[in-house]
């Protein structure tokens, strides 16, 4: 099966940025952003993130358009994608996770993707929607085969996570860390394991303070 390729529209782009931020106030209570990384105007970056809301679509969107800045693009499930094809539109290109050499034709695409000027590039490594747990994710290696790929680029974890603690009405909370340095000689098995705790560590962090004392986040409505 083949990929479906991100198609950028300027159109798309401005309008889904504009839905998602509309969307976001009236769906949540509130959305709380952490910023640990700020990329510099040559900046490449691979943003991971854990994968256990619906919403999880957009977030990319909402963090480049309002945050990061960069020419970014995002891997999403090709069963997805041809559910939502507008996706296309806004960055987004197909990866068959039922397929190995689809998926290595969709992280060949991610590489080239990647030597676009300031490009930045966002993947779920679950590779689907998860109960959010207390333990660590369960990410497929296409992360650690980037990493070892892409040896010029920033790796960056991004944790998602929402509570009802405080209102009927969900509140959003987004943490955008450091950017991590593991040996790229590594296995993938070890590196797949390093950035799944880089994951826990930045969530376990997060709820600690999430509905609590909001230590780091700072509202954006």
């Amino acid at each position: 099966m083949n990929i479906i390729p991100a198609d950028e529209s300027s159109f798309f782009i401005w309008f889904f940025d504009h839905y998602t931020r509309w969307s976001l106030k009236r769906r949540f209570k509130q959305v709380w952003v952490k910023q640990e990384y700020q990329p510099a105007p040559q900046s490449k970056t691979i943003y991971f993130l854990n994968h256990n809301l619906w919403w999880d679509g957009l977030i990319p969107l909402y963090l480049n358009r309002n945050f990061l800045h960069q020419n970014a693009r995002a891997l999403m499930e090709d069963k997805q994608m041809r559910q939502y094809t507008f996706f296309s539109k806004i960055g987004a290109f197909s990866i068959d996770l039922d397929n190995p050499k689809s998926s290595l034709s969709s992280l060949r695409y991610a590489l080239e993707s990647m030597k676009r000027d300031n490009a930045s590039l966002f993947i779920y490594p679950e590779g689907k929607i998860t109960p959010a747990s207390n333990s660590e994710p369960d990410f497929k290696q296409g992360l650690a085969w980037l990493y070892t790929n892409c040896k010029d680029a920033d790796f960056v974890p991004i944790a998602i996570y929402s509570h009802f603690l405080r209102s009927s009405k969900p509140e959003l909370y987004l943490s955008i860390g450091k950017s991590v340095n593991h040996n790229n000689s590594l296995g993938r098995n070890i590196l797949t394991e390093l950035f799944q705790r880089d994951i826990h560590q930045n969530l376990l962090s997060l709820r600690e303070v999430a509905g609590f004392t909001d230590e780091g986040f700072k509202p954006q409505f």
